[in-house]
């Protein structure tokens, strides 16, 4: 067998990618009915130029879990979409192309946005991905922003208003200044800042007219000119005497009347508290409970209003510096105290969110907390404790579900609104998808009150009230019923609140069923010392980089090095160890087939010598737990368990002892020789299969330097998942002494400093076997060891020891 000297996964690995595309080893099968279907929602990333470490690291472990069900004999359904739609692609362009979506007009940037997302995000994005080895079918290719994604996203919208969920209300919501859009609170989260309390002076009105001074404290002084009331607890009897009573809210001089209420907390600040519309969600309930007036000072850009008087135009922070020395010079301000607060920021931007009065549409869901529960409880949660984040999130739930954004580039709403009175129309179903700046309203006239009049709803819907339509997507793609629900949805830990959460409740609501089986929950990869990577930090490690320096296999390797769930700091000895087992792994297999090359794999031989049982006993237990290791989605307990194996059972051990029966079988006999044969042919097989999914290129490689002719399969991914039952405790007992003794011949050589090949004068065995059953071993070892005497003395059961050798060279 003419085989190559060694391996280039430089050039083996886009070799093998582009075999696998153009011979469709991956395609789903749309025509078979018959096998079950192992469907994935491959999670659509958000493209933003390359692919990143955290990428290669949680895509590499969901295509383990994907290739395995797929060498079991599964209808593998794994298509690859991307998400570009929404605020992070908007912001990504601007700085890509230096442009404004506001300066440049809608219909201009959505068309820039469409280029540059078609022509070079995803073009480089997959490429990425196809270079990482992912083995998704891409030609079930979507976009979320595409016109697939928009019908289906606009048709769930229709069928939610219809069902009476969705409703549009002009209310308090939460507002991102930079991003100059409405938000949800999934897109919200906590960031500790520092801050200052300050005491302000309120004058409180006497019944007499005379004024006296009130301290409240406040961290957002540059609220004042929307101040409505003051509150205190009931039972806080400092303030009691003030019920009912007017103050007069310092710089601005307007008065506000003075009220109890529970929600203010009298271990707080001084224990009254201003209500400004709107400071937080307190500030929006008492507005609501006390049908109090709603001023507003803040602007959509973050920058104070006409009612702020001569702040009018500062930002928000420089208004409040200019307040506070303003309070100082006038004996306003009486102290300050340095605080760290908590504060709810936006997510893409960091920006601190406001709170506006702006007509916004929301899904109604507050209602179904405990039905979401137990919807969360039905899936199948790996690792299981994931479902914590899940309940958690559910039972803050404050807010119903905002999906309308103002921006430019996204799903359109399905929606015009009549001029004269406000009725809502929505787009007829048939001509989904619609984008009713351009097209007309499916109406001449207003049902309600005749008018032929209509305005186009110019919002755009929150990217993910379509990328919680994923699995709808991707099934879309093809006509088969056995695709959705889904088998697996895998995902980060981080997005459980925005993506998990969200897809589980449209597929309730628009199905009444879960949108999968199981949901795998990656961690994140982290630079070598455990943080966060980032530019600003200096400590990004490009997989590009080290997939040209490594492989992608050994990338690969190192992403099966944590626990499904765990974060991963990034070590590149690990890709080091990769990159040797890769070595390891072709200098074995190119031995193996040199003996292999007269072999017929369908032969079985009529006596198994104890030795090749012994390795397929142990190969029989690493496949049986390795199995049940991945369908429980512990792939790194597989990768774990089966390097183990390669390396020192088979490769160290075996090999080792099984040579001599391969060279030499005028000495040892020709069924000695099969026997070692089925050992070898067996093992390294199992073996490849095992690693297949981790590292799916160079057992490629190896499969078809031998194995893919014998089997008949185009591909080691489409083969079948080994299974060998063949536990042998007899031969595990007896073919541990081989393995002990050659063990020791070795450590006393290599103590003597002479060559494994010098001869052994006599050695000493003594073990738990019978001196029958090592007459079965005795050659094997002498043939491994060099021994030329080898002299056994059978343990007794109550020996301590269970083993002894004693060797003279």
């Amino acid at each position: 067998m003419d085989l190559p000297k060694r391996y280039d996964p430089a050039e083996a690995e886009p070799k093998w990618q582009k075999y696998w595309e153009e011979n469709e080893v991956f395609s789903f099968d749309r025509e078979d009915s018959q096998r079950e279907v192992y469907s994935v929602d491959t999670p659509p990333p958000t493209v933003s130029g390359k692919m990143h470490l955290g990428h290669a690291f949680s895509y590499s472990q969901q295509d383990f879990m994907v290739r395995f069900h797929r060498m079991l004999g599964k209808n593998v359904f794994y298509p690859f979409g991307t998400d570009n739609n929404g605020v992070a692609t908007e912001r990504l362009i601007e700085k890509m192309k230096k442009v404004k979506a506001k300066k440049m007009g809608r219909s201009e940037f959505v068309k820039l946005c469409l280029e540059t997302v078609k022509t070079e995000l995803i073009p480089q994005y997959t490429s990425d991905m196809k270079r990482l080895g992912l083995s998704c079918d891409f030609s079930l290719f979507y976009d979320t922003i595409d016109e697939h994604s928009q019908k289906i996203s606009q048709q769930s919208f229709i069928d939610l208003y219809k069902s009476g969920r969705e409703y549009r209300k002009d209310a308090p919501t939460m507002w991102c200044p930079t991003c100059e859009t409405g938000i949800s609170q999934v897109e919200c989260e906590d960031k500790e800042l520092d801050s200052h309390f300050n005491d302000i002076v309120f004058k409180l009105i006497e019944d007499d007219g005379s004024e006296t001074d009130v301290l409240i404290a406040t961290t957002r002084p540059e609220l004042l000119p929307a101040c409505v009331a003051i509150f205190y607890h009931p039972d806080d009897t400092r303030y009691q005497k003030y019920n009912g009573k007017k103050a007069k809210v310092p710089l601005f001089n307007h008065e506000v009347v003075i009220l109890p209420d529970k929600r203010a907390d009298p271990e707080k600040g001084t224990g009254i508290v201003m209500c400004c519309t709107f400071g937080d969600q307190t500030d929006m309930e008492w507005q609501k409970a006390h049908d109090l007036p709603i001023k507003l000072a803040i602007s959509a850009d973050g920058k104070m209003t006409a009612l702020a008087g001569k702040y009018e135009g500062m930002k928000i922070s420089d208004a409040r510096k200019a307040m506070i020395a303003d309070m100082k010079e006038t004996g306003l301000l009486v102290s300050q105290k340095p605080i760290k607060h908590a504060v709810n920021v936006h997510e893409r931007c960091g920006t601190e969110v406001e709170f506006l009065k702006a007509k916004q549409w929301f899904i109604k869901y507050l209602d179904l907390k405990e039905e979401m529960i137990a919807w969360g409880k039905s899936l199948n949660w790996y690792p299981d404790h994931m479902r914590v984040r899940y309940d958690h999130w559910v039972n803050g739930l404050q807010w119903d579900w905002m999906i309308s954004r103002q921006r430019y580039f996204g799903v359109p709403f399905p929606v015009w609104y009549c001029k004269e009175c406000d009725e809502v129309i929505v787009a007829d179903e048939k001509d989904l998808p619609v984008d009713p700046i351009k097209d007309k309203a499916p109406v001449d006239a207003c049902p309600k009150c005749g008018s032929s009049e209509f305005v186009a709803e110019e919002d755009v819907m929150d990217t993910w009230a379509t990328s919680s339509l994923t699995p709808q997507i991707a099934a879309g793609l093809v006509d088969h019923k056995g695709v959705y629900p889904m088998s697996l949805r895998p995902q980060a830990h981080d997005i459980i609140t925005f993506w998990l959460f969200n897809t589980v409740v449209k597929s309730r609501l628009h199905n009444e069923v879960n949108p999968w089986k199981d949901v795998a929950i990656s961690g994140h990869a982290q630079d070598p010392h455990g943080k966060k990577m980032s530019k600003s930090k200096g400590n990004v490690v490009e997989p590009q980089k080290m997939i040209a320096k490594y492989s992608s296999d050994a990338l690969r390797f190192w992403a099966a090095g944590s626990k499904l769930g765990d974060d991963l700091p990034f070590q590149e000895k690990d890709l080091v160890t990769g990159a040797k087992f890769t070595t390891k792994l072709w200098n074995a297999s190119k031995f193996c087939f040199m003996h292999l090359e007269d072999f017929d794999s369908s032969t079985v031989p009529k006596k198994l010598e104890i030795v090749d049982r012994w390795i397929l006993s142990k190969l029989s237990r690493i496949i049986k737990d390795s199995t049940a290791s991945f369908e429980r989605y512990e792939y790194s307990k597989t990768k774990l368990d089966v390097e183990g194996f390669f390396w020192h059972d088979f490769c160290d051990d075996y090999l080792e002892i099984v040579k001599d029966r391969l060279y030499n079988p005028d000495r040892r006999g020709s069924d000695a020789r099969l026997s070692g044969q089925y050992g070898l042919y067996h093992s390294l097989n199992a073996v490849l299969k095992m690693i297949a999914p981790i590292m799916p290129h160079i057992s490629e490689e190896v499969y078809h330097l031998y194995y893919a002719s014998q089997e008949e399969k185009k591909s080691i991914h489409i083969s079948s998942w080994p299974s060998l039952d063949m536990p042998d405790e007899e031969a595990e007992k007896i073919g541990q002494v081989v393995i002990e003794a050659v063990e020791h011949a070795r450590r006393a050589k290599s103590e003597k400093n002479v060559s494994l090949k010098t001869p052994i004068v006599q050695m000493f065995v003594k073990a738990k076997i019978t001196p029958e059953e090592f007459d079965l071993v005795v050659d094997e070892i002498k043939a491994a060891t060099k021994a030329e005497v080898i002299e056994f003395e059978q343990l007794g059961e109550e020996s301590e020891a269970s083993f002894g050798c004693e060797i003279e060279l």
